[in-house]
């Protein structure tokens, strides 16, 4: 397993990773465009790949604009291993090198999403967007997570 920061050269892939995955699916695939992935790992964050065997199984996007997790998503055949844990510190430690402002991130109720962000220190705070369960986490509790 490699993890590094993801290039605009990996966002066909990344592409795929978000199509392929079982639960918080887009409605429409039109609605996260190549140019939104780049400007996201470019211009307003930055993003993380894991590779195993040269493919792409997971990535995770966080924006410092809007202070929230754009993404973390891995194949489902991935899951389990260590690797979203792996992909989530990496952003998190980046994000909170770059600022201490509280982070959010909103996911689908009852699905291992949310069952995960629970596991990682996350505190549910309410809804948003369509019904998603809001989270958020501050740079202590991130900080204290991690000692």
């Amino acid at each position: 397993m490699i993890f590094r920061e993801a290039k605009t050269t990996d966002i066909a892939a990344i592409q795929i990773v978000r199509h392929t995955v079982k639960e918080n699916t887009l409605s429409d695939p039109a609605l996260v465009t190549d140019k939104d992935c780049e400007e996201f790992i470019t211009q307003r964050g930055k993003g993380w790949v894991c590779e195993v065997g040269g493919a792409i199984v997971g990535f995770s996007i966080v924006d410092l604009k809007e202070h929230n997790i754009w993404a973390l998503f891995l194949r489902p055949e991935f899951e389990g291993k260590g690797i979203g844990k792996e992909l989530h510190r990496l952003m998190m430690d980046w994000y909170f090198d770059q600022t201490q402002d509280l982070v959010w991130l909103g996911t689908a109720p009852n699905t291992r999403a949310e069952e995960f962000y629970s596991r990682q220190g996350w505190k549910k705070v309410g809804m948003v967007n369509k019904g998603e369960v809001k989270f958020e986490m501050s740079y202590e509790d991130w900080v204290e997570r991690s000692v």
